[in-house]
This record gives C-alpha cells, sequence and structure tokens, in this order.
C-alpha cells in the first residue's frame, strides 16, 4: 500500500469522486424511472445524463464520447426480473 501525498493526483481523485457521487444521485433521483424501464440492459451515468447499450462497453462508448472529460462515470447492468436481493456477509 503506498501513501499518495501529490497534491494534483489528490485534487484529480477528489474531482473524479465529485462527478461520481453527481452521477449517482442523479441515478437515485431518478432510479424509478430508470430501472422499469431498461431491465436487462447496461447504463451508464456521466455527465448527469443516461446512456442505455446492451453491453457495458457499448454504454461507456457513447457515454465517454458525450461526456470525455467526466471520470466519475459508472457503469450497471439492470437485471431482468425484479426481485429481492439479499446481500449477507
Amino acid at each position: 500500500m503506498e501513501e499518495v501525498t501529490d497534491p494534483a493526483e489528490l485534487a484529480e481523485a477528489q474531482a473524479q469522486r465529485e462527478q461520481f457521487d453527481r452521477n449517482s444521485a442523479w441515478l437515485q433521483a431518478h432510479a424509478s424511472e430508470v430501472y422499469p424501464k431498461h431491465r436487462g440492459k447496461c447504463i451508464c451515468v456521466a455527465g448527469e445524463e443516461l446512456f442505455v447499450a446492451e453491453s457495458a462497453s457499448e454504454a461507456v462508448a457513447e457515454a465517454t464520447a458525450a461526456h470525455p472529460d467526466d471520470k466519475g462515470r459508472f457503469v450497471h447492468y439492470i437485471p431482468k426480473e425484479k426481485a429481492a436481493r439479499i446481500y449477507a456477509h
């Protein structure tokens, strides 16, 4: 493990986290619209905008083309069936 102390690297990481947090908040705010409409698809959120495709790489490519400076984008697969998911350790 290595401790990062370079101010430029820390600032870049902070900016990426802020972009991710905005994109995540956007999805949370729109989840009730997004999930039912796009079951069985991959989604990517970048620039607080939704991109939908058959594969993760396609969704990321569309998002990157539209928002090349957004390093806080993320991709997610929406399962075809709505089901309760239990995560236990």
